[in-house]
């Protein structure tokens, strides 16, 4: 048996659309709705407002460096 997992927030109609579901067409699925703990949401608030450490200009610089350093020049021949 395969389960599959998905996290939505219930619409305002107290509805839920699910598409794209990864089962055949006709095929008959349970169903079993559970709320969420707080510590879901919080863990999400999280990681999204962790991605701003990673946005600031030194890094973006020390990161494009790096990743220009690596390449061969064009017509150099194989890398030694």
């Amino acid at each position: 048996m395969r389960a599959h997992r998905i996290i939505k927030r219930i619409e305002s109609a107290g509805g839920i659309h699910l598409d794209s579901l990864p089962f055949k067409d006709g095929q008959t699925v349970e169903i079993i709705i559970l709320p969420l703990g707080d510590d879901i949401e919080d863990l999400a608030r999280l990681c999204e407002s962790a991605l701003g450490f990673w946005d600031n200009d030194i890094d973006d610089e020390v990161w494009n460096d790096a990743a220009s350093s690596t390449r061969p020049s064009s017509g150099s021949g194989p890398v030694q």
